[in-house]
Formats: C-alpha cells, structure tokens, sequence
C-alpha cells in the first residue's frame, strides 16, 4: 500500500514491519518523532513491543544491548550530540556481536549548534564496529531498515547496522512509500531466533569478560573479517530483497557511468540532486556519472573501483571533515584506487550544518572538475565548493588558509 511518509515514519514503519520486541527511547532532533511512531504502534497495538523510555541516548543504546543480549530483536534511533554520548557503548554492542538495529537521522556536531544535517556524526562513529548504510529517500529507509535485520542477524555477520538518512531533508519530508503488509515482509525477514548465547536466569553466563593480550587481538580480527564478509550477505539480502519486493538496492548505485569522463561520488539525498545534474549537464555533450555510495561500513572498494575504473576525473562530495586532513570519503576513496593511481581526485567538502546542496552547486564542482580534465592543477587539498564568502570576508580568513 502506498503512503506519503517523512523518513522517520519509514523508519518507524520498517521497525514495525520487523516487529522488533524492544525500543529504547530517547529524543533528541530530528529523530524523535521516530520513537514517538513507534511508541504510538506500541499504544494502538499495532506492535506488540516493549518500549523503555530512558534518561539519554547513552542509557538508550545500553538498554538496547541489553535487551538484545536476552535474544529479541531490537530498534533504537539518534541524531548528532546523542550518537557521539552513545560512542562507548557502540564498541558494547559490536563486540557482543549483537544484531541491532539503529536508525541515524544525521545532524551535525556541535559547536556551534545546529539542528541541520551533515554526515558528521556517523562518519565519526564509522570506527565502532557497526556497518553503515546511507540512504537518499524515505522508500529507501524503510527498505534498508528491512535489508539491516535480514544482514545483521544472519550467522555470518552477527554485527549491529546504523541506518543512516539526512536530517530534515529525508526525516520530515514526505513522499509516497510502498509500505509492504507484515505477511509479506516475513517471508524475507523471518521471525528472530538468535545465534548467539543469550541471558538467561535459568542458565546464568558471563558476558564482555577480561580479555587479556593474547586473546584481545583475535576478537577485533573476527569481528573486521566477519564485516569484510558481511558484503556477500548484503548482496545475497539485496537480491533477495527485489525478487519479493520488486525494488533493487545495491552498495554501489550507479548512473550514466559506463561512458563517463567525469564521475562524482558521494552519500546520502544530495545524490538525488546529482542524478539530476548529470541530466542537465548530459544535455550539453559532458560525459559525466554518478557513483552513490550506500554501503559505507563495509566499504565497498572492489565494487567502487568498477565503477570508477573509466573515469579521468573523479569528484567526491564530503559532507563532513576531518580537520586537519581532508573530508572522510575522500580518504575511503583513495584507499580505493590505490592501484590506479593515475586518476585525479578532487575533494568538494559542502552542506555541512544543513547547507542546500544545490544543482548549481554541482555545476559548480563540475566545472573545476572540467579545469581538472582539462589539466588545469588544484592549489587545495579540500574545496569548499559553496562557502559564504561573505562569512569568510568578516573573519577575514584568506584563500591561503582554507583547505
């Protein structure tokens, strides 16, 4: 049945379709109306779930832990300021190997404050040992939410997944969303049965004890293998997925690349604007493509070097840095092409705190990609392909010290 949706009722709706038995509340923008969702399926008895409204977002995923450490499936979602106070408790849960669930409606970190999106607060966590998917719209999260259990859950992966969708620009606005009936999402995500040993009072067992140097080691190797190969499960889920639903995901989603000369890669909505883009620029003879990137954790760097392979010149648009070094992307990116390295990237660091990205603002990029083809030389590392000038001009902050 189609519905106009905002993605945090998608995302509300696929934990409901998964009919998860434990969520853990706490709000904080733009994700709260989310758990609010949720609590409302939970009232109407349109979910049979346990909701625990907690004192914060660390309290939130610890309680969410532990509900999985009993062997149910569970749900959680954050923002920004509540994913970084989650930060110890994430490495919990993927070291625990527990199949959790979180949906991530990204806002940037402060400060200064700011409610808007950027991709920084997940691409900070991207260390803590949960897979990471970015989605551009409100079909896609509900989709990946289903796609998330149906990964973390199989026996080869046994790893928690953020969900991760743009702030605003995906979680309050509404489109029309194929919302499947529960019959039929079962047949894709059967019911939760653990793999893994679960607290029990009548059969009590120690969990997250000692681990002294000569086992520490093997853990973290496990857990980085079992992620490696969690790719083969994400795409056996993917087609699986498509042959019940009749939608197609991939990790690389790909658009006007096989002939393209210029190929830009990112995450997340703004490639919606880039599809469109590449249209309008298309229509003027510039061979140019697009390489969206869904799965971040695991990075997927054979699939992402295919598609690349072609290109002369390749523009990655980060919405996030790392200061002091370039946007995060960027760096999976030359780890991708190690091999090839004659290609020429170039690093566009945009739409932080909720900046437009704008099709001029590709246009934009596009065009010093051109000067790039054209052999002109980049003079920065990192382009900050729409910054306010004015802005700059009243700091007065010169070319020499951006980028």
């Amino acid at each position: 049945m189609r519905q106009y949706l905002s993605g945090n009722k998608a995302a509300a709706e696929g934990a409901r379709l998964a009919e998860v038995k434990v969520v853990a509340a706490y709000p904080i923008t733009p994700q709260t109306s989310i758990v609010e969702y949720l609590a409302s399926f939970v009232a109407n008895g349109e979910l049979a779930a346990e909701m625990i409204p907690v004192e914060s977002e660390h309290s939130a995923i610890s309680a969410t832990y532990g509900a999985s450490l009993t062997g149910v499936r569970t749900f959680v979602a954050s923002s920004s300021q509540g994913l970084a106070l989650m930060h110890e408790a994430l490495f919990m849960a993927s070291g625990l190997r527990l199949p959790i669930v979180m949906a991530i409606a990204n806002r940037a970190l402060a400060s200064p404050v700011t409610i808007f999106t950027d991709h920084q607060d997940s691409l900070a966590q991207r260390d803590t040992g949960w897979l990471q998917f970015y989605v551009e719209d409100c079909q896609e999260v509900l989709d990946t939410i289903l796609i998330a259990y149906r990964v973390a859950e199989d026996c080869r992966v046994l790893l928690p997944i953020m969900v991760c969708f743009d702030g605003f620009y995906v979680s309050h606005i509404s489109e029309p969303v194929d919302v499947p009936d529960v019959a039929q999402v079962r047949e894709f995500l059967p019911e939760f049965k653990a793999n893994y040993p679960v607290l029990d009072i009548a059969n009590p067992k120690m969990f997250n004890v000692m681990a002294f140097p000569q086992f520490f080691e093997e853990f973290q190797r496990d857990k980085h293998e079992s992620m490696v190969g969690s790719e083969q499960v994400i795409k056996e889920a993917m087609l699986d997925f498509e042959r019940i639903f009749n939608r197609s995901y991939s990790m690389i989603e790909t658009y006007c690349t096989e002939d393209a000369d210029i190929i830009i890669a990112g995450l997340g909505s703004m490639m919606g604007t880039v599809r469109t883009a590449i249209d309008q620029l298309r229509s003027t003879g510039l061979k140019i493509g697009m390489a969206k990137i869904k799965s971040f954790r695991p990075f997927p760097y054979q699939d992402l070097a295919q598609a690349l392979k072609g290109a002369k010149v390749i523009g990655i648009l980060d919405r996030d840095i790392s200061p002091g070094s370039t946007g995060i992307v960027y760096q999976e990116v030359l780890a991708t092409l190690q091999e090839t390295p004659n290609k020429c990237i170039v690093d566009f660091v945009l739409g932080l705190g909720g900046r437009d990205v704008t099709i001029d603002t590709i246009e934009k990029a596009t065009g010093i990609l051109e000067q790039v083809l054209s052999g002109s030389e980049l003079k920065r590392r990192v382009i900050w392909v729409d910054e306010n000038r004015e802005v700059l001009d009243i700091w007065k902050v010169g070319e020499t010290n951006v980028g």
